[in-house]
């Protein structure tokens, strides 16, 4: 098959698009590499600030769309797949849908229907828009809620949603958000986010008593707040001036990722995600390297992959005083660090390696050609 991924978040169709070609397949990937996290693509859709800056955007734009036909499947990151408003794409996906033969929309961040459904149905018991059947009115939620709901990404959104011909969550909670919606959920599929396992197995030692525990936060620009890094970083450093000597935190902001990737290495646990039921791209990564993912590990999580042993996620619930609770239990009992390094590898390779994620894409894709 010919394979148009365009657009891309925390690396997930560069590592799909790596899975797909190793399986034989023709795999593109166009996008601006999410911003400053500056992910590997084959056509850069990056945009500049300023008037060069569009203009330049502008050309690379035209000149790519020349080679976005002929494809057997486009999929989308998102309805919002260029960095342009959102009344101007319309032309684009109407030229996508023209020149080639199936169109997927990837269900796998923030848009209108993860907005709207978690505000007004709230069918997870937390979420970036609820906690329980309180509406989040922090700041970053109510400009999210704004930019979606009532806007032209809201009638985008439901316009790509419905004209597509699939749609593909890559968690549990995105999964669950669009089962809600009515005349949608026909065309819904999860299929688990894809990661690339080390070339070389992570060696995984008991930890000694007296060795600190070391934990890594990586903190988004702008969305400290919205993903609960906060309030995560928070209890973290009041751990460690409980135990100073028994606690190493080491913070990465606003890098790339190629330096994110070696900054976390190393590391005994990740703090990540507050506010999700299942572990993303980030801490999937950081478990493939034996790092324990504090965070997202609810029992859905576990359910809709299937999984009935392991059980290598911390979770936490979205408070202050759970992520505190479970930071100091890993603190103090260090006992336990290296079965769940081992479970955390093992549950990646199971569930997420990408080229076992890239044939369950290649069969759906498959599928969809056929009808």
């Amino acid at each position: 098959m010919k394979i148009l991924l365009l657009g891309d978040y925390s690396n997930v169709h560069c590592t799909l698009a790596e899975g797909l070609k190793s399986l034989g397949h023709e795999c593109v990937v166009a996008s601006d590499g999410d911003h400053w996290k500056d992910y590997p693509r084959d056509i850069d859709l990056k945009r500049e600030f300023g008037v060069r800056g569009n203009l330049a955007f502008m050309w690379r734009l035209a000149c790519a769309m020349t080679r976005f036909r002929g494809y057997d499947v486009v999929q989308l990151i998102n309805p919002v797949f260029l960095e342009l408003k959102a009344e101007r794409i319309y032309p684009f996906y109407n030229y996508l849908r023209r020149f080639n033969r199936k169109v997927v929309l990837g269900a796998f961040g923030m848009d209108y229907y993860w907005a709207k459904v978690n505000t007004d149905i709230r069918p997870l018991r937390y979420s970036d828009f609820n906690i329980g059947d309180v509406i989040r009115t922090d700041e970053p939620a109510e400009l999210f809620r704004s930019e979606m709901i009532g806007t032209e990404k809201e009638r985008l959104c439901r316009f790509v949603a419905k004209d597509c011909d699939h749609i593909v969550a890559g968690l549990q909670e995105y999964w669950a958000t669009y089962n809600e919606v009515k005349e949608l959920k026909h065309k819904l599929t999860f299929v688990p986010f894809p990661i690339k396992m080390p070339d070389t197995p992570p060696v995984i030692e008991e930890k000694r008593c007296d060795e600190p525990v070391k934990i890594f936060v990586g903190i988004s620009k702008g969305r400290s707040a919205y993903k609960g890094t906060d309030i995560m970083l928070a209890a973290a450093q009041a751990v460690r001036d409980k135990y100073p000597s028994r606690l190493n935190l080491q913070i990465a902001e606003g890098v790339p990722f190629a330096q994110y990737k070696s900054m976390m290495d190393n590391s005994d646990a990740i703090l990540d995600q507050l506010y999700s039921y299942t572990p993303a791209m980030n801490s999937l990564l950081a478990m493939s390297k034996g790092i324990i993912n504090v965070g997202g590990g609810e029992p859905e999580n576990y359910e809709i992959l299937g999984e009935h042993s392991l059980r290598p996620i911390v979770n936490v619930q979205p408070t202050y005083e759970s992520c505190y609770h479970e930071i100091e239990n890993l603190v103090l009992h260090p006992e336990n660090i290296a079965t769940l390094k081992r479970q955390s590898i093992e549950y990646v390779r199971k569930h997420h390696d990408y080229v076992k994620v890239a044939r369950q894409y290649a069969e759906l894709y498959e599928r969809l050609l056929a009808k």
